[in-house]
């Protein structure tokens, strides 16, 4: 496989593969990842809306899609990531994902719809941590799952539930509710 490309796991897409642009900073969800994050959402999204946040390579996002969500709404900054997503898009005829060129974080200032999972998987050199869990609580409904993903382990405080944590070599997930 190439480094700059990597398959959909599961859902309607499967084993298909995305390509993205060569950068250094880009690091997509490995599939071992992606496996045990939809393992633990359900392996069927179907009538919920994602937000993928940093989108990247779009492989947390397109995932998403193949596993029927209803809209996936992937927002990036960089225009080399951008055209591979909206390319991407194109090819598996995503009709369901919405891509938002734009800074993850003012989008979150801006936007008004709320979504059920979020995916936050942002440059692991910036820690972001505590200007997203301040910007998220308006994004969620009720019963929303975030994932987040980093390359060290990080404290939730109070008003935060982890559900489920892993790590794979330098990644640390979790996937975390609003209490």
């Amino acid at each position: 496989m190439k480094t700059n490309e990597v398959r959909i796991v599961g859902g309607n897409w499967r084993s298909r593969r995305i390509r993205f642009p060569e950068r250094p900073d880009l690091r997509p969800t490995p599939d071992r990842v992606r496996e045990t994050l939809f393992n633990w959402l359900g392996q069927d999204l179907s009538g919920r809306t994602c937000l993928d946040l940093f989108a990247g390579s779009g492989a947390l996002g397109f995932e998403a899609a193949s596993r029927g969500a209803a809209r996936v709404v992937m927002v990036e900054r960089d225009p080399r990531s951008y055209a591979g997503l909206r390319a991407n898009r194109e090819a598996l005829e995503a009709a369901q994902v919405e891509l938002v060129r734009g800074d993850a974080l003012e989008f979150l200032r801006t936007e008004r719809r709320q979504h059920d999972v979020i995916f936050l998987d942002p440059p692991f050199k910036a820690d972001y941590s505590e200007r997203l869990r301040a910007l998220l609580p308006p994004r969620m409904t009720p019963d929303s799952r975030v994932y987040y993903e980093s390359g060290a382990r990080i404290s939730w405080p109070d008003g935060w539930e982890v559900l489920k944590h892993g790590r794979a070599g330098q990644v640390y997930f979790d996937l975390v509710k609003l209490t």
